[in-house]
């Protein structure tokens, strides 16, 4: 593997740098990371969010567990070990989209400031707006769209983040965001006049 390694010869020298291809889109990348417990709205905002930036004519791309756990980390579980391997993925491929220019959304539980750290680092923290969903336990629980806090509750999933693991609440995120007080209109509002100035390219 080391004889390996001794022979890649990286050609990002060689490449169209990041401004050619922002130029291009006539955007700046960014990555917009949403953290919160499940339930919490991550989703359903990042989606709305997509579609607002779409209509403004700016190219995003969502990544989320569901896409990314039945492709790129299919092999991946959920042992503490397999937690860190998939936000580092993540983190990687997004940094891929972020240096092309490309407005890219996660939404991942990423439960802690340390994986959070971790994956500011591999973008760039420049390029790393942390979006915390903070919408309260109680309400998350009560949504419980997939079921997941009940079978918790009855010990059928274990290491649960807000029942069985700890979340730790960001310690200084771009926005916080509660669904159970703002809209899915007033919470992608507040994104854009955060996102679009960041984005924009004067002309």
């Amino acid at each position: 593997m080391e004889v390996l390694k001794n022979n890649i010869y990286p050609i990002f020298d060689r490449m169209l740098s990041r401004e050619d291809k922002e130029s291009l889109l006539g955007q700046r990348g960014v990555m917009v990371w949403f953290t919160g417990l499940s339930g919490s709205g991550k989703s359903t905002v990042a989606i709305a969010l997509e579609r607002e930036l779409h209509k403004r004519g700016l190219l995003c791309r969502i990544l989320d567990g569901d896409n990314i756990r039945s492709g790129i980390n299919a092999n991946l579980g959920f042992s503490p070990e397999d937690r860190v391997e998939n936000i580092r993925r993540i983190a990687e491929v997004g940094k891929l989209f972020v240096d092309t220019g490309i407005i890219t959304i996660a939404a991942f539980i990423s439960p802690n400031n340390q994986l959070r750290e971790m994956a500011s680092s591999i973008i760039g923290k420049d390029d790393f707006l942390e979006i915390y969903v903070s919408t309260p336990l109680e309400e998350c629980e009560r949504r419980d769209v997939k079921g997941l806090y009940a079978r918790a509750r009855k010990g059928e999933i274990n290491e649960f983040t807000g029942i069985s693991a700890p979340f730790e609440v960001p310690e200084h995120p771009a926005l916080s965001l509660d669904t159970s007080v703002l809209s899915v209109e007033q919470s992608v509002r507040r994104l854009l006049d955060l996102i679009i100035p960041k984005v924009e390219i004067k002309k």
